[in-house]
């Protein structure tokens, strides 16, 4: 039976930095990273540009070590307006100075790494004119490429330091023992014992089963959160080249008129490509796009997303969203289904015949369909006011050819309550995407290298 000071369950970002943060504080402590998926060198997803995903077991663009950061856009958003409410638990303070922290200790693993994309007044005042709210921040670009190289030489130095890292290994549970905890582990067939000190849960939103399972298990109260639907929107590039030239990732909130609900854009890829993912056999839509020129496509990605807030006691959101999901797996005989925005208006499927005429090229194999037999009402006409609204700061966005590629769901429904320090029970802590506070890499990381200094005592 091997023994830690600290078990890390996930070795995306969020964990990544939590051990960074430990051995810099204390070198002394044992330190083990537990990750389901591939190491990231091995990670690789056959659903190349142009293919269709093929349900791995485990999704290599999702999983593995480098967490789905690893063949993400790379992008940093360097603040907390959005991309989770890490300001709000730590106080604005606080929480920059984690995240700037994390943006220093990226830098010492990057080549050339980027200027910062900064906010532009008249591109926000061109918003508000039109009902649009761009959201302002700086952001840091890595890019596919770079940021999948600073990860790996992330990595490389934990190993230096001496941390264990192990691929492909499940934790399956977790029992409280008189000095920690004991965690049930399964590699392909083997089975063991871990015992630790302390556990850091940092298993991203693919995890949130486990999560719950855990929750239930030591009676932490799970606070119910949103979930958004919606779908990945694939365009010519030049079409928001004046916002992407500028600050590189427009995010922009619309309020739309039949609902006055709240729909948002956001994950612009410049010249990017559109991807699959495979959560749990349910395949949705994302994208990424790389630094390096001759990677670039002519398009460009982006999802808009719709918020369902429930109410009530009503504690499945996820499950809710899933079932979208995968009901337009089913229409599409197991893929994302694409759809042409001239055919979705008009009340028909697209077929493989006007696809292969439409100026837009996929960049995904997906299967050409209808987007409104599966997608609620409600949720497609939001998009639909959502993209006529965005045409009008960026003419062109709601062109017959736009592509929508459906579904792309975020999952931010598992939210335990923690002591104020992330932790859930004495000496276990939950951090990153799967705890329902982060929604993106800069303040998963912060959560890591917060928890990091708890468990040290800095």
């Amino acid at each position: 039976m091997m023994k830690y000071d600290v078990a890390i369950i996930g070795g995306g970002i969020g964990g990544l930095m939590a051990a960074y943060q430990i051995k810099k504080n204390d070198p002394s402590q044992k330190v083990v990273i537990l990750e389901r998926g591939y190491e990231q060198e091995k990670r690789k997803c056959p659903a190349g540009a142009g293919q269709k995903c093929v349900h791995c077991k485990v999704c290599s663009i999702s999983g593995g070590f480098a967490g789905a950061g690893a063949f993400s856009d790379g992008k940093f958003n360097l603040g907390t307006a959005y991309g989770g409410s890490i300001g709000e638990e730590l106080g604005e303070r606080v929480a920059m100075q984690y995240i700037n922290e994390v943006d220093h200790v990226l830098e010492g693993f990057a080549d050339d790494y980027p200027p910062l994309y900064q906010s532009s007044e008249a591109l926000k005042l061109k918003c508000l004119q039109n009902n649009l709210r761009l959201l302002d921040m700086n952001v840091r670009h890595l890019g596919t490429d770079r940021n999948y190289k600073t990860m790996l030489r992330l990595i490389e130095h934990l190993k230096e330091q001496g941390v264990e890292m192990r691929a492909r290994t499940e934790c399956q549970d977790i029992d409280r023992t008189e000095g920690g905890y004991s965690l049930k582990i399964e590699c392909g067939t083997k089975k063991e014992t871990v015992e630790t000190t302390h556990v850091i849960i940092a298993t991203g939103r693919s995890g949130a089963d486990f999560v719950k399972k855990m929750c239930l298990k030591f009676g932490v109260h799970i606070n119910a959160n949103a979930v958004d639907i919606g779908v990945r929107v694939e365009m010519k590039d030049v079409i928001w080249r004046e916002f992407s030239s500028v600050i590189y990732e427009p995010k922009i909130l619309y309020r739309t008129k039949t609902f006055e609900d709240r729909t948002r854009m956001f994950c612009f890829n410049q010249g990017g490509l559109v991807s699959a993912e495979n959560n749990h056999g349910v395949i949705t839509a994302n994208g990424h796009s790389f630094a390096e020129p001759e990677k670039k496509t002519e398009n460009c990605n982006f999802a808009i997303l719709y918020s369902i807030h429930f109410e009530g006691d009503f504690d499945k959101p996820t499950e809710y969203a899933e079932n979208i999901a995968r009901n337009m797996n089913f229409a599409g005989e197991g893929n994302i289904i694409v759809q042409r925005f001239g055919d979705l208006k008009r009340g028909r499927r697209t077929n493989a015949h006007r696809l292969a005429a439409n100026s837009v090229i996929p960049t995904l194999e997906a299967f050409p369909g209808d987007l409104s037999v599966v997608m609620p009402y409600r949720a497609l006409t939001n998009i639909i006011e959502t993209l006529e609204a965005l045409d009008k700061v960026a003419p062109g966005t709601a062109n017959d050819d736009t592509l929508l590629y459906g579904c792309e769901n975020k999952y931010y429904s598992i939210r335990p309550q923690h002591d104020g320090n992330f932790a859930i029970a004495s000496g276990m802590y939950l951090i990153g995407d799967g705890s329902g506070i982060t929604r993106g890499l800069s303040q998963s990381g912060a959560m890591g290298l917060y928890v990091g200094d708890k468990i040290t005592n800095h």
